[in-house]
C-alpha cells in the first residue's frame, strides 16, 4: 500500500520514522462526462484571461495569492520549502487526552501509522496509550497546510485522525426554540428508540444505491431499460402521538419477522451442517 506522508512521530525526546497509509478507499462508480452526439469524452483546457485565451503548459503554472485585485505575488515549491521548519515537518505530540474528549464532528481523515524503525518505541507507546486510554494531540504541516492530529492505539494498532481545527467547524444554524414537551409523547419516543435499539454491526451495512447504480450500467451495456422498483406506500400521519404509536406498532411487526427469517437461517444452516456429516 502507497503512503499518503512519510515523516517522524515525536514525543518528549523519543523520535519514531513512521509512514501513514490512508484507511479509507474511494469506493465511487466513476462517471466521465462526455458530448451526447459524438459520444466522445470532454476535455478541459488550462487557458490564461491575458494571453487571449491561449493554452498554458503545466511548467508554467504557478500557485499565487491576490492581495488585492488582480494583483498577485507568486510562491514556487523551494518558497514554500523556506516556510515549513523541521518541526512542522514532524509529527509532534503536545499533550494526552482522554480519547471521549474529541466531539466526532471534528473527525476528518483517517491513517494506518506504520513506523519505518524505532519499533519498540513504537510498539511502548501502543501500550501505553491503550492502557492509560489515552490519545495523543499534535500538530504538522502536510502539503500546503497545517493539520491538527489526533493519535489513537486500539488493539495493538496506531491511527491517526486529521481534525479540524474549530473556526473550520461552522456554527448551528437553527435558532433556539422553547418548547415544553408532554410526558406521554416523551416516554412513547424513549420506547420507540429502546424497541429500535441493538448492537451495531459495521459490516451488516452496504452500499445499496452503489449496487443499484452497477446494475443500471449493466442493463444499459445490455441494452436494456433501467426499471423503478416498487416502493411500498406509507400512509402520512398529522398527529404526533399517533405517528409514534404506529412507528411502534410497525417496528414490533418488523422485529416479528426478523426473528422469524434468523430462525429460518440458522435451521437450515443446522440442516446443512447435519448433512455434511
Amino acid at each position: 500500500m502507497a503512503y499518503s506522508y512519510k515523516g517522524a512521530i515525536t514525543f518528549g525526546l523519543i523520535y519514531i520514522p513512521i509512514t501513514l497509509h490512508v484507511v479509507i478507499k474511494n469506493n465511487d462508480i466513476s462517471f466521465h462526462l462526455i458530448d451526447k452526439k459524438t459520444n466522445t469524452r470532454i476535455m478541459y483546457k488550462k487557458t490564461c484571461v491575458g494571453c487571449d485565451e491561449k493554452e498554458v503548459e503545466q511548467e508554467d503554472i504557478v500557485k499565487a495569492y491576490e492581495y488585492e485585485s488582480g494583483k498577485y505575488v507568486q510562491f514556487n515549491d523551494e518558497d514554500f520549502k523556506k516556510v515549513k521548519s523541521k518541526k512542522d515537518s514532524n509529527i509532534t505530540i503536545m499533550q494526552f487526552i482522554d480519547i471521549n474528549e474529541i466531539d466526532p464532528i471534528y473527525y476528518d481523515k483517517a491513517y494506518y501509522v506504520v513506523p519505518t524503525g524505532a519499533d519498540y518505541a513504537f510498539n511502548l507507546l501502543i501500550l501505553a496509550m491503550e492502557q492509560q486510554k489515552k490519545a495523543g494531540i499534535a500538530k504538522c504541516v502536510m502539503g500546503f497546510k497545517e493539520n491538527l492530529i489526533l493519535i489513537r492505539a486500539q488493539r495493538g494498532i496506531m491511527l491517526l485522525n486529521t481534525l479540524y481545527f474549530d473556526e473550520e467547524v461552522q456554527k448551528n444554524p437553527r435558532k433556539e426554540v422553547k418548547v415544553e414537551i408532554k410526558e406521554k409523547e416523551l416516554e412513547l419516543a424513549k420506547n420507540l428508540i429502546e424497541s429500535m435499539s441493538q448492537k451495531f454491526k459495521i459490516e451488516e451495512f452496504k452500499d445499496e444505491y452503489r449496487q443499484k447504480i452497477q446494475n443500471a450500467i449493466e442493463s444499459k451495456i445490455a441494452g436494456k431499460q433501467i426499471i423503478t422498483p416498487k416502493e411500498e406506500k406509507t400512509n402520512k400521519v398529522i398527529n404526533l402521538m399517533d405517528a409514534l404509536l404506529k412507528s411502534l406498532e410497525n417496528n414490533k411487526k418488523l422485529k416479528a419477522d426478523l426473528n422469524k427469517e434468523r430462525k429460518k437461517v440458522n435451521h437450515e444452516k443446522t440442516k446443512t451442517a447435519w448433512n455434511i456429516i
